[in-house]
């Protein structure tokens, strides 16, 4: 069983020994109790936490300007809120730490039970991948040469986080998602090198780099049997290249694959200069038989404009919907209004970032068409995908 050491940050003193006995009661944590924001505030400085779970209320620090304070840390851990207060006001807390970069681990409305502690110890569970090496969400500061050198030496690659039919339980495609596996410092998750590679201007170096290994991946794939799309990020700036949509093509089909088992999903961090290369761009994509995603679907401000005005396959209901749902009945309502809508525009709907049973049951009853997450399984390498393929054959 890993052993994932966390901080609780509750002045109450019952509370304060019930939270205790209760996630060791759970199992998998090394706890530490603390009663003072301030004094925690140093512990997370000169000591190494995976998870702190803090209440909102609180006399010295309230949970606002605890996360806010958290977020200046050079690697903050992941974050769990827990409060007595209004869900919407649990649900604008987690919106602050997610905007200043620091990982949810949950959000629990008061009194914190069992089951929310599991769900806690299953997400820290699935942020730490397989075998020895331990993801590091934050780093920051590498150069030019050091991430083309990467580029170049393979060292960041393609990993694949499955999606699952929620009709049939069965895989049936799959995300590219970028890990580094760095030489020092281990295994990196995107967001620890990602906002670096953009402003070296490595983005478009990175999808050339993703589509190759995802091609290959698929090759291997399809010679033990298994015929499986996958969606990578496209940025969606690089569509001011005129001849972004050509390269795609032709390099798909030097291949020998199939640009059917090809989604791109465009994010909302960047645009084009002009409309008319976004519109030309992805019209051409579809033309060229291009799956099209709109990715993160209600986290931005454009993402309905987009939606119906862009010829998308597919719509990737975004994690801030997802997380929480099963405990706030307004975010499983606008869940359910998302999928609604793009069932009713003729899109395929995946919700992202499923991490709980009772958030899989949510969007059950929403009737999302597939499901990603790390309840169904974290990212894998290309061959870490096989024995997921191959284990549907026994079930």
């Amino acid at each position: 069983m890993m052993i994932h050491r966390v901080l609780i940050v509750e002045d109450h003193p019952f509370q304060h020994q019930y939270l205790a006995q209760l996630f060791r009661s759970v199992g998998g944590f090394d706890v530490e109790l603390q009663a003072d924001a301030n004094l925690a505030i140093e512990q997370l400085r000169n000591q190494a936490f995976h998870l702190v779970v803090t209440d909102l209320m609180m006399p010295q620090l309230d949970g606002v300007q605890f996360i806010q304070r958290m977020s200046l840390l050079p690697s903050p851990p992941a974050l769990g809120l827990m409060t007595a207060a209004p869900a919407r006001v649990l649900a604008g807390v987690g919106k602050v730490a997610e905007n200043l970069g620091i990982r949810l681990a949950g959000m629990i409305s008061k009194p914190v039970q069992g089951h929310h502690v599991a769900a806690l110890r299953r997400y820290m569970d699935s942020t730490c991948d397989q075998g020895h090496l331990q993801p590091r969400s934050c780093s920051g500061g590498h150069s030019v040469s050091a991430l083309t050198r990467a580029l170049q030496a393979g060292e960041i690659q393609a990993w694949f986080q499955p999606k699952k039919s929620m009709l049939d339980g069965r895989i049936v495609g799959a995300e590219a998602l970028a890990r580094w596996l760095h030489p020092v410092e281990g295994l990196l998750l995107p967001r620890a090198f990602l906002a670096d590679l953009e402003s070296a201007r490595l983005d478009l170096p990175l999808l050339y780099n993703m589509l190759e290994q995802t091609l290959t991946a698929q090759s291997r794939w399809a010679a033990a049997g298994y015929r499986l799309p996958v969606s990578i990020n496209l940025p969606t700036h690089l569509l001011d290249r005129p001849d972004l949509v050509d390269t795609l093509y032709r390099t798909v089909r030097e291949r020998g694959a199939d640009p059917r088992t090809i989604t791109f999903e465009l994010t909302e961090t960047s645009t084009t200069r002009r409309s008319s290369d976004y519109f030309a761009g992805t019209c051409r994509l579809r033309m060229m038989g291009f799956g099209l995603a709109q990715d993160d679907f209600g986290k931005g401000y454009s993402s309905y404009s987009n939606l119906v005005s862009t010829p998308f396959t597919e719509m990737k209901i975004d994690r801030s919907l997802v997380s929480g749902c099963a405990s706030n009945p307004d975010m499983a309502i606008a869940l359910a209004s998302a999928v609604h809508l793009g069932r009713a525009l003729g899109l395929v709907t995946v919700a992202e970032g499923v991490e709980t049973r009772d958030e899989l049951e949510v969007v059950r009853k929403a009737q999302c068409h597939q499901v990603q997450g790390f309840i169904i399984s974290p990212a894998v390498n290309r061959d870490g995908m096989l024995p997921l393929l191959n284990g549907q054959l026994s079930e």
